[in-house]
């Protein structure tokens, strides 16, 4: 009986300390209203989660699957950011700090529509760059440096080259535009565990793709 309320204060205090950081940033009233709303239904169903990704992305799902189509951007771009407040990870939120970079600008480039097969054929066909290449062979290079086996590479090699190929074209390189290619391409996928496994590899690549060269120790040190 004495579990809830504490959990119940555990949500509560996460989202607290999140819009307020936004707050900082300089979000808008109408971009908190917009989160925090979002949050109200979302928190609901992390009541009594274990403080795990699986967890999260597993309440994530359940919400999307309730909202319209118009509102699932929002969503997903809030729970992202919304986790490491949930996990009261003090290290991650202080490189969010470090690199959010909050902007309230809108940014208009989206990726081509594209379906998962098309993607899929892509990955055969389509060259990549001498920049691209290099990002793709640190990270897995990366990857069976960590003892990784030949099937776990070539799996998260393929996701990381769909991240490459749906930010070929875009405007700039940096969080924002990554973090939106990423939501765009995340429904494509069907299953909960495809799905997690690509954001796992999000989660992994972001410093490859901006050439950080402390990307391995930042992302998996």
């Amino acid at each position: 009986m004495k579990k809830t309320p504490e959990v119940n204060r555990r949500e509560k205090e996460a989202a607290n300390a999140y819009l307020k950081f936004l707050q900082g940033k300089g979000a808008s009233s109408g971009m908190l209203y917009l989160r925090s709303r979002f949050l109200d239904s979302f928190m609901l169903r992390l009541v009594g989660k274990v403080q795990a990704r699986k967890e999260f992305a597993y309440a994530l799902e359940e919400t999307l699957a309730t909202l319209p189509h118009n509102e699932r951007n929002n969503a997903l771009n809030t729970a992202r950011e919304f986790f490491p407040f949930w996990m009261n990870d003090i290290k991650a939120i202080a490189m969010f700090e470090e690199y959010y970079g909050f902007s309230v600008q809108d940014i208009k480039w989206e990726p081509k529509h594209k379906t998962l097969k098309t993607l899929t054929d892509e990955l055969e066909t389509e060259k990549l760059t001498e920049a691209e290449s290099q990002s793709l062979n640190t990270y897995r290079q990366t990857i069976m440096k960590l003892g990784a086996d030949k099937s776990v590479v070539d799996t998260r090699s393929k996701l990381a080259k769909i991240i490459l190929i749906r930010l070929r074209d875009a405007p700039m390189t940096n969080h924002v535009i990554y973090r939106l290619s990423v939501d765009l391409t995340l429904p494509l996928f069907k299953t909960k565990e495809i799905k997690q496994l690509y954001l796992d590899v999000v989660r992994e690549f972001y410093y490859f793709w901006i050439n950080d060269p402390d990307a391995e120790i930042k992302v998996f040190g």
